[in-house]
């Protein structure tokens, strides 16, 4: 059986994005400047922004029979990763993501999972990393952790949206990477060391990054860029960082070059095609040391 450098359990979606001036509050209606689709779902972002960091990569997902389940499936495709683990649902429609953006990068988005919701537990490839989130059954993602754990794999989740997790998942990762809004939904950094998670990284957007474990916490700067999009970027940190971690990088020197390719996502638009190649990665990881505090 093949050996992927890194495996990516997860979610594949058309992602609809409108563009405005700012995003709606509660109950008020804003009008949108230009809309596109776009390809995107947290497990192809994730799949894609490894490849292009330099990781063999295969996925394992579900899409419907439909024209958006076959261009995503070209998609990946067309990036070297491996699809013989994604499967076709005939009676679901491949997952849709309706995604606002406003003047200042920030957005807000709403998930349909579609054939997501049926990605079910089965044949995993073998992989040196195993990252999945949570836009598929929770069921699956912890057992797709426990057989990634019996090979020796490093498991590493991605809570997005955030879910209750059950200790049956928790005691499966080895690596937990939630936002600053999902770690306070999860009930904290204390909480998931409390029941088992050896390392937590919490991504801050432009506030930098945290690295958590019982023994200490450290925090990494961001990377200064102009913002147009942050559609994808924490994918981008994920890929990237499970990328570093198959080669043997430690945990701190795959952050390092995850906060790149996370800065790197927000300059474009589009979750696909704003995930950025190796080369860029390090050439902007390259222009500061790996300093924490």
């Amino acid at each position: 059986m093949r050996e992927f450098d890194v495996v990516v359990v997860g979610s594949l979606n058309l992602d609809l994005v409108t563009r405005t001036s700012r995003l709606p509050g509660p109950g008020e209606t804003v009008i949108g400047r230009s809309y596109a689709e776009f390809p995107g779902g947290k497990g192809l972002n994730q799949a894609v922004a490894a490849a292009r960091a330099g990781a063999s990569v295969a996925l394992v997902g579900a899409v419907g029979s439909d024209h958006a389940g076959a261009l995503l499936r070209d998609v990946a495709r067309n990036e070297g990763i491996d699809v013989s683990h994604l499967v076709t649902v005939a009676d679901e429609p491949t997952g849709r993501a309706i995604i606002s953006v406003d003047d200042d990068g920030e957005n807000s988005i709403i998930v349909v999972p579609g054939s997501n919701a049926c990605v079910a537990p089965a044949e995993l490839p073998v992989g040196q990393v195993v990252i999945a989130q949570l836009e598929i059954p929770v069921a699956t993602v912890a057992a797709a952790f426990r057989t990634a754990r019996g090979r020796g794999a490093t498991t590493v989740l991605n809570p997005a949206p955030a879910a209750e997790l059950s200790n049956d998942l928790l005691s499966a990762c080895d690596i937990v990477v939630p936002n600053e809004h999902e770690i306070e939904l999860l009930g904290g950094t204390e909480r998931l060391l409390d029941h088992g998670v050896s390392q937590i990284v919490v991504t801050r957007g432009g506030a930098g990054v945290d690295v958590v474990t019982r023994a200490s916490s450290l925090h990494l700067d961001a990377f200064p860029v102009d913002p147009v999009d942050t559609t994808g970027a924490g994918d981008a940190f994920c890929g990237a960082l499970a990328t570093r971690l198959a080669v043997g990088d430690s945990l701190l020197a795959a952050v390092h070059f995850a906060a790149a390719a996370g800065a790197l996502a927000t300059t474009k638009h589009g979750a696909v095609p704003s995930q950025a190649h190796r080369s860029d990665i390090e050439a902007l990881a390259a222009t500061r040391p790996t300093t924490t505090r």
